[in-house]
Protein backbone atom coordinates (compact mmCIF):
# COMPACT_ATOMS: atom_id res chain seq x y z
CA UNK A 1 0.00 0.00 0.00
CA UNK A 2 1.74 3.58 -1.24
CA UNK A 3 0.91 6.50 1.08
CA UNK A 4 0.53 10.03 -0.86
CA UNK A 5 3.89 10.94 0.51
CA UNK A 6 4.29 14.85 0.31
CA UNK A 7 8.17 15.20 0.79
CA UNK A 8 7.93 19.11 0.49
CA UNK A 9 9.81 20.48 3.75
CA UNK A 10 10.69 16.67 5.22
CA UNK A 11 14.16 17.24 6.65
CA UNK A 12 16.12 13.73 6.18
CA UNK A 13 19.61 12.74 7.37
CA UNK A 14 21.72 10.48 5.30
CA UNK A 15 24.45 8.93 6.81
CA UNK A 16 26.87 7.59 4.21
CA UNK A 17 25.98 9.82 1.32
CA UNK A 18 28.64 11.19 -0.31
CA UNK A 19 28.87 8.40 -3.49
CA UNK A 20 27.00 5.39 -4.49
CA UNK A 21 23.62 4.65 -3.59
CA UNK A 22 23.60 7.62 -1.10
CA UNK A 23 24.30 10.25 -3.47
CA UNK A 24 21.77 8.94 -5.44
CA UNK A 25 18.54 8.57 -3.36
CA UNK A 26 19.58 12.18 -1.93
CA UNK A 27 19.41 13.64 -5.69
CA UNK A 28 16.06 11.75 -5.72
CA UNK A 29 14.88 12.78 -2.50
CA UNK A 30 15.90 16.62 -3.28
CA UNK A 31 13.63 16.64 -6.56
CA UNK A 32 10.71 15.43 -4.71
CA UNK A 33 11.10 18.50 -2.27
CA UNK A 34 13.08 17.27 0.61
CA UNK A 35 15.93 19.14 2.25
CA UNK A 36 18.70 16.33 3.15
CA UNK A 37 21.84 16.79 5.14
CA UNK A 38 24.65 15.18 4.01
CA UNK A 39 27.16 13.27 5.83
CA UNK A 40 29.97 10.80 5.32
CA UNK A 41 33.56 11.06 6.63
CA UNK A 42 35.74 14.62 6.45
CA UNK A 43 37.47 14.65 2.74
CA UNK A 44 34.79 12.90 1.27
CA UNK A 45 32.79 14.20 -1.70
CA UNK A 46 30.20 16.29 0.48
CA UNK A 47 30.44 19.49 0.16
CA UNK A 48 30.56 18.74 -4.12
CA UNK A 49 27.53 17.03 -3.51
CA UNK A 50 25.87 19.53 -1.53
CA UNK A 51 26.32 22.43 -4.31
CA UNK A 52 25.04 20.59 -6.98
CA UNK A 53 22.25 20.15 -4.96
CA UNK A 54 22.22 23.95 -3.49
CA UNK A 55 19.86 24.88 -1.23
CA UNK A 56 17.85 22.04 -0.17
CA UNK A 57 21.24 19.73 0.97
CA UNK A 58 23.55 20.63 4.09
CA UNK A 59 26.75 19.07 4.36
CA UNK A 60 27.82 17.56 7.77
CA UNK A 61 30.89 15.76 7.96
CA UNK A 62 30.58 12.68 10.43
CA UNK A 63 32.66 9.56 11.01
CA UNK A 64 30.44 6.87 12.03
CA UNK A 65 32.98 4.95 14.26
CA UNK A 66 33.72 7.90 16.52
CA UNK A 67 31.11 8.35 19.00
CA UNK A 68 31.64 11.80 19.71
CA UNK A 69 31.96 12.51 15.78
CA UNK A 70 28.59 10.87 15.91
CA UNK A 71 27.05 13.22 18.97
CA UNK A 72 28.50 16.32 17.58
CA UNK A 73 26.85 15.68 13.95
CA UNK A 74 23.24 14.45 15.85
CA UNK A 75 23.57 17.71 17.58
CA UNK A 76 23.66 19.66 14.46
CA UNK A 77 21.37 17.82 12.14
CA UNK A 78 18.77 18.87 14.34
CA UNK A 79 19.57 21.97 15.21
CA UNK A 80 17.62 23.82 12.75
CA UNK A 81 14.27 21.78 13.82
CA UNK A 82 13.42 18.22 14.51
CA UNK A 83 15.00 15.61 11.47
CA UNK A 84 11.85 13.61 10.11
CA UNK A 85 13.59 10.55 8.82
CA UNK A 86 17.01 9.10 9.20
CA UNK A 87 18.28 6.97 6.11
CA UNK A 88 21.41 4.70 7.17
CA UNK A 89 23.47 4.20 4.05
CA UNK A 90 27.11 4.00 5.64
CA UNK A 91 29.11 0.75 4.37
CA UNK A 92 32.79 -0.48 3.67
CA UNK A 93 33.15 -3.82 2.25
CA UNK A 94 35.99 -6.37 1.43
CA UNK A 95 35.69 -9.65 -0.01
CA UNK A 96 37.35 -11.70 2.66
CA UNK A 97 37.47 -15.44 3.07
CA UNK A 98 38.18 -16.91 6.35
CA UNK A 99 41.65 -18.48 5.22
CA UNK A 100 42.24 -15.17 4.28
CA UNK A 101 41.21 -13.32 7.65
CA UNK A 102 42.36 -9.57 7.40
CA UNK A 103 42.18 -8.42 11.29
CA UNK A 104 41.52 -4.77 9.98
CA UNK A 105 39.44 -4.98 7.13
CA UNK A 106 37.20 -7.54 9.29
CA UNK A 107 36.46 -5.27 12.55
CA UNK A 108 35.91 -2.51 9.88
CA UNK A 109 32.99 -3.61 8.11
CA UNK A 110 31.27 -4.36 11.63
CA UNK A 111 32.23 -1.16 13.04
CA UNK A 112 30.79 1.00 9.92
CA UNK A 113 28.03 -1.64 8.57
CA UNK A 114 26.27 -2.39 12.53
CA UNK A 115 27.92 -0.64 15.22
CA UNK A 116 28.00 2.92 13.27
CA UNK A 117 24.42 2.07 12.87
CA UNK A 118 24.12 1.61 16.66
CA UNK A 119 25.86 5.23 17.50
CA UNK A 120 23.38 7.26 15.08
CA UNK A 121 20.39 5.46 16.32
CA UNK A 122 21.10 5.89 19.80
CA UNK A 123 20.73 9.89 19.04
CA UNK A 124 17.99 9.22 16.83
CA UNK A 125 15.61 6.81 18.23
CA UNK A 126 15.09 8.41 21.64
CA UNK A 127 13.72 11.57 20.21
CA UNK A 128 11.70 9.93 17.79
CA UNK A 129 10.34 7.67 20.23
CA UNK A 130 9.75 11.17 22.51
CA UNK A 131 7.78 12.95 19.77
CA UNK A 132 6.28 9.26 18.53
CA UNK A 133 7.02 10.58 15.25
CA UNK A 134 9.74 9.82 12.64
CA UNK A 135 10.86 7.47 9.95
CA UNK A 136 14.22 5.35 9.83
CA UNK A 137 15.54 3.49 7.02
CA UNK A 138 18.36 0.75 6.95
CA UNK A 139 20.39 -0.34 4.59
CA UNK A 140 20.58 -3.63 4.55
CA UNK A 141 21.84 -6.39 1.47
CA UNK A 142 20.39 -9.54 0.26
CA UNK A 143 23.74 -11.35 1.50
CA UNK A 144 22.00 -10.74 5.44
CA UNK A 145 19.42 -13.22 4.99
CA UNK A 146 22.07 -16.65 5.48
CA UNK A 147 26.19 -17.12 5.54
CA UNK A 148 28.03 -17.43 2.28
CA UNK A 149 31.62 -17.81 1.48
CA UNK A 150 33.85 -15.53 1.04
CA UNK A 151 32.22 -12.88 2.83
CA UNK A 152 33.39 -12.46 6.50
CA UNK A 153 32.71 -9.34 8.04
CA UNK A 154 30.11 -7.95 5.20
CA UNK A 155 27.54 -10.65 5.43
CA UNK A 156 27.62 -10.83 9.48
CA UNK A 157 27.54 -7.19 9.71
CA UNK A 158 24.55 -6.95 7.23
CA UNK A 159 22.57 -9.73 9.24
CA UNK A 160 22.80 -7.69 12.19
CA UNK A 161 22.02 -4.29 10.68
CA UNK A 162 18.41 -6.80 9.05
CA UNK A 163 18.08 -8.22 12.77
CA UNK A 164 18.08 -4.76 14.24
CA UNK A 165 16.08 -3.66 11.63
CA UNK A 166 13.37 -6.12 12.79
CA UNK A 167 13.66 -5.50 16.42
CA UNK A 168 13.02 -2.12 16.22
CA UNK A 169 9.80 -3.11 13.86
CA UNK A 170 8.63 -5.12 16.36
CA UNK A 171 9.13 -2.39 19.25
CA UNK A 172 7.59 0.63 17.17
CA UNK A 173 5.16 -0.76 14.56
CA UNK A 174 2.10 0.50 16.44
CA UNK A 175 3.84 4.24 17.01
CA UNK A 176 4.17 6.95 15.12
CA UNK A 177 8.03 5.90 14.34
CA UNK A 178 7.86 4.01 10.80
CA UNK A 179 10.83 1.82 10.30
CA UNK A 180 11.79 0.44 6.95
CA UNK A 181 14.94 -1.75 5.76
CA UNK A 182 15.90 -2.30 2.31
CA UNK A 183 18.05 -5.20 1.16
CA UNK A 184 19.70 -4.68 -2.58
CA UNK A 185 21.31 -7.14 -4.64
CA UNK A 186 24.94 -5.63 -5.92
CA UNK A 187 25.09 -2.64 -6.97
CA UNK A 188 27.26 -0.52 -9.68
CA UNK A 189 29.74 1.17 -6.95
CA UNK A 190 33.44 1.04 -6.05
CA UNK A 191 32.48 -1.20 -3.16
CA UNK A 192 31.47 -3.53 -5.48
CA UNK A 193 34.39 -2.91 -8.12
CA UNK A 194 36.41 -4.96 -5.88
CA UNK A 195 34.58 -8.54 -6.90
CA UNK A 196 37.12 -10.64 -9.50
CA UNK A 197 33.23 -12.55 -9.57
CA UNK A 198 30.29 -12.71 -11.66
CA UNK A 199 27.35 -10.42 -9.96
CA UNK A 200 24.03 -11.67 -11.32
CA UNK A 201 21.51 -8.63 -11.69
CA UNK A 202 24.05 -6.13 -11.10
CA UNK A 203 21.88 -2.15 -10.99
CA UNK A 204 23.39 1.12 -11.03
CA UNK A 205 23.06 3.55 -7.97
CA UNK A 206 20.43 5.63 -9.63
CA UNK A 207 18.18 2.54 -10.53
CA UNK A 208 19.05 1.06 -7.08
CA UNK A 209 17.77 4.93 -5.37
CA UNK A 210 14.51 4.76 -7.67
CA UNK A 211 13.62 1.30 -5.79
CA UNK A 212 14.65 2.64 -2.70
CA UNK A 213 12.60 5.55 -2.62
CA UNK A 214 9.34 3.67 -3.76
CA UNK A 215 9.51 1.55 -0.55
CA UNK A 216 10.18 4.28 1.45
CA UNK A 217 7.23 5.93 0.11
CA UNK A 218 4.90 3.00 1.02
CA UNK A 219 3.97 1.34 4.45
CA UNK A 220 6.09 -1.98 3.82
CA UNK A 221 8.51 -3.09 5.91
CA UNK A 222 11.15 -4.96 3.86
CA UNK A 223 12.26 -4.47 0.40
CA UNK A 224 14.60 -6.64 -1.05
CA UNK A 225 15.28 -6.37 -4.89
CA UNK A 226 16.28 -7.21 -7.64
CA UNK A 227 13.03 -9.45 -7.16
CA UNK A 228 14.03 -12.48 -8.64
CA UNK A 229 17.78 -12.50 -7.17
CA UNK A 230 15.97 -12.19 -3.90
CA UNK A 231 14.14 -15.18 -4.22
CA UNK A 232 17.27 -17.05 -4.50
CA UNK A 233 18.23 -15.81 -1.36
CA UNK A 234 14.67 -16.21 0.71
CA UNK A 235 14.87 -19.38 -0.85
CA UNK A 236 17.98 -20.67 0.99
CA UNK A 237 16.70 -20.02 4.13
CA UNK A 238 14.34 -22.68 3.65
CA UNK A 239 17.07 -25.42 3.31
CA UNK A 240 18.95 -27.62 5.49
CA UNK A 241 22.23 -27.28 6.17
CA UNK A 242 24.06 -29.83 4.34
CA UNK A 243 21.73 -28.56 0.70
CA UNK A 244 22.16 -24.99 1.44
CA UNK A 245 26.01 -24.89 1.80
CA UNK A 246 26.74 -27.45 -1.37
CA UNK A 247 24.63 -25.16 -3.41
CA UNK A 248 26.07 -21.72 -2.25
CA UNK A 249 30.08 -22.85 -1.21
Amino acid sequence: MREAANWAGKRYWLVGASAGLGAALARVMVKAGAHVVLSARPGQSLDALAQELGPSATALPMDVTNEASVAQAAYAAGAAGAIDGVVYLAGVYWPMAAQGWHPAQATAMVDVNLTGLMRVLGHVVPQMVARDQGHIVITGSLSAFRGLPGSVGYTASKAGALSLAECLYADLRRTGVRVQVVNPGFIKTRLTDKNDFAMPFIMTADHAAQRMFAHMQGRRFKASFPRRFAWVFRLGQLLPDALYFRLFS
